[in-house]
């Protein structure tokens, strides 16, 4: 490859940054997951059988896609647009720990709470106490997902895409965006066991892109308003991910997945509209004071906020 070719490709992606970013992260994890779901954890149609780790062999068939995806997608298209002045700013979000200590409450103590509380609303009166081998799990689960779930997917949808994106179209703009493409990234899951394949009912999906699509409100408004924290969006991420996993099926034996995802997907939908009318639709983005210089182009990396001037 010549120069001019590599100064070309640069030039394309430096311009189109967003748009090369989803489109490689999308390509990639599906290129990635292809022989997965045409295993027998899958469609069953390649007689490929993927190792088993902690019971489940998604670590093995699903994760190399995950971290192909959202985090390759970003390291390249930060290192090929903005070099290594982009790349420090981007893994410098991931370092972002000092963050009043509610915000970690909440991540962990209070959104898995309320989960865990709303299934007696859909349980039908079917709830249980959770044994003591899913209680010492939650930390271990928690801590096996931080790195897997969360360092695969968040680096990319939020610390990459979510700052650019706010800078071009503003924060209502950027979860139109961001919440359908996060949705969409997952779908093909759906055809293996990730997405209780064979057995799912169609709908499944659609509920599950609902809950995304809503979810992702919030997990923008904790971004912007712990500073652009990317642990605090990990852990938000994950904690959502690890009560499910570990306490939902011990808690409520007799609840479906079908309903459990729509349970969520009504208390997202909730929190989302109380997010927007409460922030009056900036959801926690401060504005910037009209003296303010701004910090980068942001055609190459969305400038970071600036002093809170009490917006939500």
């Amino acid at each position: 490859m010549t120069n001019t070719q590599v100064q070309g490709i640069r030039g394309v992606v430096a311009r189109y940054p967003i748009r090369t970013f989803f489109t490689l992260a999308l390509a990639l994890s599906w290129l990635a997951w292809i022989p997965y779901i045409l295993s027998p954890h899958g469609l069953g149609v390649w007689d490929l059988h993927f190792p088993e780790f902690l019971g489940t062999a998604q670590f093995t068939g699903v994760l190399p896609g995950a971290l192909l995806g959202p985090l390759g997608s970003a390291f390249l298209v930060t290192a090929l647009a903005d070099g290594r002045a982009g790349l420090r700013r981007w893994v410098g979000r991931l370092w972002r720990w000092r963050v009043a200590w509610p915000w970690y409450a909440l991540a962990l103590v209070g959104v898995p709470a309320v989960i865990v509380a709303s299934g007696l609303l859909f349980s039908g009166g079917q709830v249980q106490a959770p044994s003591w081998t899913a209680v010492a799990m939650l930390v271990p689960g928690l801590v096996i997902q931080l790195f897997t779930t969360g360092l695969s997917e968040e680096p990319g949808w939020r610390d990459f895409a979510l700052p650019r994106l706010q800078s071009k179209v503003g924060p209502l703009g950027a979860a139109a965006v961001l919440g359908p493409v996060w949705a969409l990234w997952h779908m093909p899951l759906y055809l293996s066991d990730w997405g209780g394949w064979p057995n799912a009912h169609w709908t499944e999906p659609l509920v599950f892109a609902a809950f995304t699509i809503t979810f992702n409100v919030v997990m923008i408004w904790v971004f912007n308003r712990t500073g652009e924290s990317l642990p605090l969006a990990l852990l938000l991420h994950v904690g959502v991910n690890n009560t499910i996993s570990t306490l939902w099926a011990d808690m409520y034996p007799g609840m479906t997945a079908g309903t459990m995802m729509a349970g969520l997907t009504i208390l997202s939908t909730i929190a989302a509209a109380a997010i927007l009318v409460t922030t009056r639709g900036r959801l926690g983005l401060p504005r910037r004071r009209p003296d303010a210089e701004p910090t980068e182009a942001p055609a190459r990396d969305a400038a970071l906020v600036g002093s809170n001037d009490g917006t939500r």
